[in-house]
């Protein structure tokens, strides 16, 4: 069974820093209330709307006092849950338009990126960076600022150049980079709390070319005075360590490659003391890599090369949870260095973590607003409540450097911390309260992490 195979594995939720027992999640109409994607929550009603127009979302929204959007229910923490309504996207996944002129796509806000990179690709265009999985959507995605790697590579937040979302009255509204350049900042990193988005229109690139090599046994020591330039050793670079010695288990990096040549590229057999993997290889060692992506420095289209798994292998619900957190890239190796002085305590409970780096940008809600950061994330055994007394202590770790989580991952770092660390919070509350007065999108993770002491 591969890393990304799940099963339901507790009785409580961490939404944030606020902890709601799953039993007395209520169920308001005698549905089934869904779950997420990992098993561990189970959302806390059955209300679930699924439209297919915008229109009807906007007959959802009028219809109900309360409501979440719902994506391809990946974050693991209740940012999405709602004890009134939910309204699902899985059936607003069209590609509405493609603008060779502008290097530009509009998609439904249910699309998955696994859905529009093959048609980008076969119609000459890339998008700059993809995540580990393809099979989330991107309107999730964008709102909760998820990334991929590579140090000038920006989270996938920041392809977007325009949204249309419907607002707490059910009207349209649609906010674009050169339309409204105030706002636009603070609307596309929305955690859901503006409205609920049903289309985006992304940036483009000319398609292109990449191949992949996994180095083991990377020095962590080598990382003092050399990350930076390691990170920067491929368009995309990712560190994977189990914090079991002093070792980075393998590095990966992606790199493009000019023309179309289907020859592997040659490859260097060490790469600061690690060894080049002669053959493919899953970021857990003991697991099989049939489902990861082409290494060996084979070249392939950028959306069979930029995810960790192929875009062909679709996961199931299963066992694992997942934390992240965001310091500057000026602070990664202590950060690195403070998480691995709890070596055991971690390595327990732990799957694997990945490190990475992303680049600054301008989204007020961004980890990587105005810096450049590195990601240090967790993927969890189905292991709760040893995971929930873990976290602090991470965060405790890392607060000399301002750690930030990921929006849609498990954290359980004080409200007041984690606003602080928001340089543009009170701008971003103010435009709820233009588009939601009524505060009709927000719900007890929001309520909880922006507005609670």
């Amino acid at each position: 069974m591969n890393k990304r195979t799940f099963l339901k594995t507790s009785s409580t939720l961490l939404a944030g820093s606020l902890l709601s027992p799953l039993v007395s999640c209520q169920n308001q109409t005698g549905n089934q209330p869904l779950t997420n994607w990992a098993g561990n929550l189970t959302y806390s009603t059955g209300n679930v709307n699924s439209p297919t127009t915008a229109a009807e979302v906007q007959e959802s929204i009028r219809n109900t006092k309360q409501i979440r959007a719902l994506g391809s229910r990946h974050s693991f923490n209740a940012i999405a849950d709602s004890t009134v309504a939910q309204v699902s996207l899985k059936g607003m996944g069209r590609i509405v338009s493609l603008d060779r002129s502008a290097q530009t796509v509009t998609v439904e806000s249910g699309a998955t990126y696994g859905q529009l990179c093959e048609y980008l690709h076969k119609e000459g265009f890339a998008l700059h960076n993809l995540a580990s999985l393809p099979h989330i959507s991107v309107a999730g995605a964008c709102a909760t600022a998820t990334h991929g790697s590579g140090i000038k590579n920006g989270n996938l937040a920041t392809a977007v150049t325009a949204l249309e979302l419907i607002d707490a009255n059910g009207q349209t509204v649609t906010l674009s980079r050169a339309q409204n350049p105030d706002l636009f900042d603070g609307a596309v990193v929305g955690l859901g709390s503006l409205g609920v988005i049903t289309k985006l229109t992304l940036a483009l690139q000319p398609t292109f070319m990449m191949q992949q090599a996994v180095y083991r046994n990377l020095p962590m020591a080598v990382l003092e005075t050399q990350f930076e330039t390691i990170m920067s050793s491929g368009y995309s670079v990712s560190l994977f360590t189990d914090w079991r010695n002093s070792n980075i288990n393998q590095v990966w990096i992606k790199s493009r490659v000019e023309g179309n040549s289907q020859a592997p590229v040659s490859l260097a057999p060490e790469f600061y003391g690690a060894k080049l993997a002669t053959q493919n290889m899953h970021p857990l060692d003991d697991h099989s890599a049939e489902n990861c992506t082409e290494q060996m420095g084979v070249p392939g289209p950028w959306y069979e090369r930029l995810p960790h798994f192929r875009m062909g292998f679709t996961p199931s619900s299963g066992k694992e949870l997942q934390s992240e957190y965001f310091v500057p890239i000026e602070h990664a190796y202590d950060a690195i260095t403070a998480v691995a002085s709890l070596g055991a305590k971690i390595s327990t409970h732990l799957f694997i973590t990945e490190i990475r780096t992303i680049a600054a940008d301008t989204l007020w809600l961004s980890p990587q607003y105005n810096q450049t950061t590195v990601a240090i994330h967790f993927t969890w055994k189905p292991e709760w409540e040893a995971v929930r007394q873990i976290l602090p202590l991470i965060e405790e770790k890392l607060a000399p450097f301002n750690g930030r989580p990921h929006w849609g991952k498990l954290f359980t770092m004080a409200p007041a911390t984690l606003q602080s660390r928001i340089p543009k919070l009170a701008e971003f509350k103010a435009l709820m309260q233009q588009y939601d007065p009524s505060g009709k999108f927000r719900n007890a993770f929001i309520d909880t992490n922006l507005f609670s002491s």
